[in-house]
């Protein structure tokens, strides 16, 4: 049974104030990120200089407009409706999408979906260019007749890819307080198009946004999720590595270029480097939304997808009352989505749809 968390004190937000903040927390930081989100591109340093040239270090908001034309000609197209100023309800983003589909999901077919369900659902409701990496491949091989676990391993070279730990907060949210419960959903939901650190990614991503509804820090936050994967897994021993330089008080920058250089030649889609700039931005945040979201996305690598979930992790700490105004005033409680159905749908009404499966779970 999951334990419904009622935060520090009376005062301390509610289980539905948390579902809602970690929804906020989501869309805000995949919006935070996605100007940027071309690894090889945007690199650390360069992500830096840029806000540097706009006079926006430290960040404490969305990203300023770009300085001069050489940044605005290397930014994402979308950038135009993400940056501080002209954001008016979110943009379309596969990380949301994602999110809105495991709802879907778990609305359709219940705590007891399979595989094969999540498949159909994806016909169905997803728009195949609206699907990239892996789980295109998943989306092609499914069109074509296969059946899980094919799917995720025929003619896929991105099995081990971030795509399924960005679908992993619903499985999260709907079981708070119990992250087992959310990893087994996740790894159910995962290898549909993942194996190994890909499928591992979504089960410890999906057990941190569970516990941070009732762990009392971050770091016992991470620890829930560490137990839920292999010990001797590429993913564990660098996220523990994470853990082990913040603890010898490193900076966030040496330590990000630590574990940079430990991770070197994955690619900048590749579940494990992207888990240490996540859990790099989750420790040196320390509970605090803004920080965690901004260094996070200064941190480089898949960046829209890394703020989603640091969004989302902080946004569950929080809850959505403490969520400062600048970043869900703008998203106007607004969502674009190329799920079928969903397209301006209110995030308000996805958090409460969702806490409706969170009590039914309990």
């Amino acid at each position: 049974m999951s334990t419904h968390p009622t935060g520090p004190g009376p005062a301390g937000p509610d289980l539905a104030d948390r579902v809602h903040g970690g929804w906020l927390g989501r869309v805000a930081g995949n919006m935070l990120g996605k100007p940027v989100e071309q690894g090889e591109v945007w690199t650390r340093e360069r992500i830096d200089g840029y806000l540097r040239r706009a006079g926006a270090l430290p960040l404490t908001d969305y990203l300023p407009e770009p300085a001069d034309e050489t940044d605005a000609l290397a930014l994402r197209p979308e950038w135009r409706q993400c940056v501080r100023g002209r954001i008016h309800g979110s943009c379309r983003d596969d990380d949301v999408d994602y999110a809105i589909l495991g709802l879907h999901l778990l609305e359709t077919h219940g705590f007891g979906f399979t595989t094969e369900q999540v498949g159909d659902l994806w016909l169905l409701g997803l728009p195949y260019l609206q699907t990239f990496t892996a789980e295109r491949a998943a989306y092609r091989n499914l069109a074509n007749g296969l059946k899980p676990p094919l799917t995720a391993t025929y003619d896929n070279p991105y099995q081990e890819w971030i795509g399924a730990l960005i679908r992993a907060d619903v499985h999260g949210w709907t079981r708070p307080g119990d992250p087992r419960a959310a990893a087994a959903l996740a790894r159910r939901d995962a290898v549909l198009s993942h194996t190994g650190n890909g499928v591992y990614g979504a089960m410890w991503a999906a057990a941190l946004i569970s516990a941070a509804f009732t762990a009392p820090t971050v770091r016992d936050a991470l620890e829930s999720a560490l137990a839920v994967i292999p010990a001797s897994s590429r993913l564990a021993r660098t996220v523990r590595r994470v853990v082990s330089l913040f603890e010898t008080r490193l900076s966030w920058e040496e330590t990000l270029a630590t574990v940079s250089s430990e991770t070197a030649g994955l690619g900048w889609i590749h579940t494990v480097p992207n888990a240490a700039v996540l859990t790099a931005g989750l420790l040196y945040g320390d509970g605090d939304f803004t920080r965690t979201v901004t260094l996070t996305v200064r941190g480089g690598l898949d960046t829209d997808s890394n703020g989603a979930t640091a969004g989302s992790v902080a946004g569950v700490f929080t809850g959505a009352a403490a969520v400062p105004a600048r970043w869900k005033d703008p998203l106007e409680d607004t969502v674009r989505s190329a799920v079928f159905g969903f397209d301006g749908v209110r995030i308000s009404a996805l958090a409460e749809r969702t806490l409706r499966l969170a009590t039914a779970a309990s």
